[in-house]
């Protein structure tokens, strides 16, 4: 599936548009939600190199928020790396070349709502 096609899917599933706040990375796109501003998505095309992936070329990745028990196993599965550019003890990188459709909306899900607005206690 491309790019452009996960991008409407995502759109479409929290109700937000990426926002791209960098000059210099004009592809560069933030998912965030609209209450509390906070960030539980970015895409990014980036050296494959810098999440360790042996070759030369950009791929593109989405970083998401997990919860920092899982990241160990969640690293094992295939197009799951750690973070870049983000905490590595919260953030995942997921190589949308390699990641499984199902399993890519699933980690989002998660970091929708690891990085929700938490409920104040009465």
């Amino acid at each position: 599936m491309n790019i452009s096609i996960r991008l409407s899917k995502i759109e479409q599933r929290y109700s937000i548009q990426p926002e791209y706040l960098w000059k210099t990375f004009p592809d560069y796109a933030v998912f965030r939600h609209q209450d509390s501003r906070k960030w539980f998505a970015v895409l990014m095309k980036i050296e494959a190199s810098k999440i360790g992936i042996d070759g030369k070329g950009k791929i593109t990745i989405i970083n998401v928020k997990a919860k920092p028990e899982e990241l160990s196993s969640l690293r094992m599965i295939k197009g799951v790396y750690p973070s870049y550019h983000m905490n590595k003890e919260h953030w995942l990188s997921l190589n949308l070349a390699e990641i499984d459709e199902m399993l890519l909306f699933e980690l989002l899900d998660e970091s929708f709502a690891l990085t929700s607005k938490k409920l104040k206690e009465k």
